[in-house]
């Protein structure tokens, strides 16, 4: 059976759109088809792909909800593991913090650097602060110019002597210049730490909060 395309063309060009059901047949199964593929498709955009979206932004979410949980669920196993552990940090720093002398003891300490060269025979030429403290989060270190003159036996037992006090002390920039008779003279900053009281911690979280953020 032919199909005659002239026909069917006139038939959709004289069309009234006003009465459906006097249309011929072909048209009537083309506007039939074209509602039934419409329907499905207007439904899918209008609503059923926002379901769709709604469902796997909930799937992502149960997901990341999912892995909260695991890792909370580890935090909790873990937990007396993680508090030994934090205990553990808290006496270590306690026994850092022990090593280094207070205000009222930093005379002590500066008294015990001097007496560590006198016993080993060295003669200190200079023995004096060498500028103002520098302050830290919870110490201050405070540098001094040392210069001393003697062997260079004594002057490795003086290092190792200082090395050795109950107190944190360095001995740094070190410079040693030879003279006459095997004597030598060591010249050298000698850094001490002592820790920060309550009050001067307190005054220097005030003054760090003071200053502006520093511009990138």
């Amino acid at each position: 059976m032919a199909i005659d395309i002239n026909k069917i063309a006139a038939d959709f060009k004289h069309l009234n759109p006003q009465d459906p059901g006097t249309w011929p047949a072909i048209p009537k199964i083309v506007a039939l088809l074209a509602i039934l593929v419409a329907i499905p498709a207007a439904g899918y955009f209008l609503d059923t792909q926002s379901q769709l979206e709604e469902l796997e932004r909930g799937r992502a979410e149960e997901a990341k909800l999912k892995d909260d949980y695991l890792d909370k669920k580890k935090q909790a196993i873990n937990l007396d593991l993680h508090r030994q552990q934090l205990r553990e940090i808290d006496t270590q720093f306690g026994a850092l913090l022990r090593q280094l002398p207070n205000r009222s003891q930093m005379d002590a300490l500066l008294v015990d650097i001097n007496q560590a060269g006198l016993g080993r025979g060295l003669q200190f030429e200079l023995f004096r602060p060498a500028g103002a403290k520098i302050v830290r989060e919870f110490y201050a270190e405070l540098p001094i110019t040392v210069k001393v003159v003697g062997t260079y036996h004594d002057m490795g037992a003086f290092a190792s002597d200082v090395g050795q006090l109950s107190r944190i002390v360095t001995l740094n920039d070190v410079a040693i210049a030879a003279g006459k008779d095997g004597i030598l003279t060591m010249d050298a900053t000698a850094r001490t730490f002592r820790y920060l009281d309550d009050g001067e911690v307190a005054a220097q979280r005030k003054s760090a909060a003071k200053k502006p953020p520093a511009k990138k």
